[in-house]
């Protein structure tokens, strides 16, 4: 299923928003735009999928086949606005 799409900006502060309680507010906004989430904030599967149920929350739901498109912040808002 395609997310409903929404302003890039937009987008952006809902991952980020997401990302809140994995790393402190000043590591989030630090986090730049190319950075493996997964990795840079060592989220564990747990982790990773609480922060897709949050992102589905901000947007629709979102299937596991499209995970992969879930790497990094930029990946997550081109996924998010339907770019790509």
């Amino acid at each position: 299923m395609t997310p409903r799409t929404m302003p890039r900006e937009k987008a952006e502060d809902a991952v980020r928003e997401a990302l809140r309680g994995f790393a402190t507010e000043a590591d989030i906004l630090a986090l730049g735009q190319d950075e493996p989430l997964r990795s840079t904030l060592e989220l564990d599967s747990i982790d990773f999928l609480t922060f897709v149920e949050r992102l589905s929350a901000a947007s629709s739901r979102i299937e596991e086949s499209d995970y992969p498109r879930l790497s990094t912040i930029r990946s997550c808002v081109d996924f998010l606005t339907g770019s790509r």
